[in-house]
């Protein structure tokens, strides 16, 4: 019996190389650089896809449609907001039963900051910036999404609105202390 030939035209990938090949049908992602978890060297870097599927901010920055400055704003007013909720919360079957009251939970000092800086946002931005900002980046919605909210459904509303979202986010760049004031001037000048 003949022995079978191998195909040599394969190439081998680096071995360390763990990114998946076969994604899931309706997948979106992006590749990001990340501090390597097992490093022996502070600094180093490795290659990780992160799902961009329901982050809006997370795809503008991979598409390089926002900087880092803004991107980073816009990641510190999402930790902001969900250090700051104080939604409905599920009972506790392991505490004790008394009478169906529940004591509140204190309010705790990350919480008061929190919610100052929302609140200084907010004033920064205005109603409508601020409404658009927790529209985008804490409901996740789209551009299409907000304009039927508002009833308007053209695609010059929608540019309207990515060019505020971008205003806003160079805004929270501002306050969260990711840019400078100089840093945006010289930015509206090359436009």
């Amino acid at each position: 019996m003949a022995r079978v030939r191998r195909n040599k035209s394969y190439k081998l990938t680096n071995v360390y190389d763990r990114r998946s090949r076969d994604l899931p049908f309706n997948v979106e992602v992006a590749e990001v650089e990340v501090d390597n978890p097992l490093a022996l060297d502070p600094g180093e870097k490795i290659v990780a896809v992160r799902s961009v599927r329901s982050d809006p901010l997370g795809r503008l920055h991979a598409h390089h449609q926002i900087d880092e400055a803004q991107y980073r704003g816009g990641r510190a007013f999402q930790s902001d907001w969900e250090r700051a909720e104080r939604g409905p919360q599920a009972m506790d079957p392991t505490r004790e039963y008394v009478d169906g009251a529940r004591t509140r939970e204190p309010v705790t000092e990350s919480q008061r900051q929190a919610v100052l800086r929302l609140n200084r946002v907010e004033r920064e931005l205005g109603t409508d910036g601020a409404a658009l900002v927790h529209d985008v980046l804490v409901l996740g919605l789209t551009m299409d999404q907000i304009g039927q909210r508002r009833a308007v459904r053209t695609q010059r509303w929608n540019d309207y609105f990515a060019r505020r979202f971008r205003e806003c986010l160079d805004r929270l760049a501002l306050i969260y202390g990711f840019a400078t004031e100089t840093g945006t001037q010289r930015t509206e000048q090359r436009k």
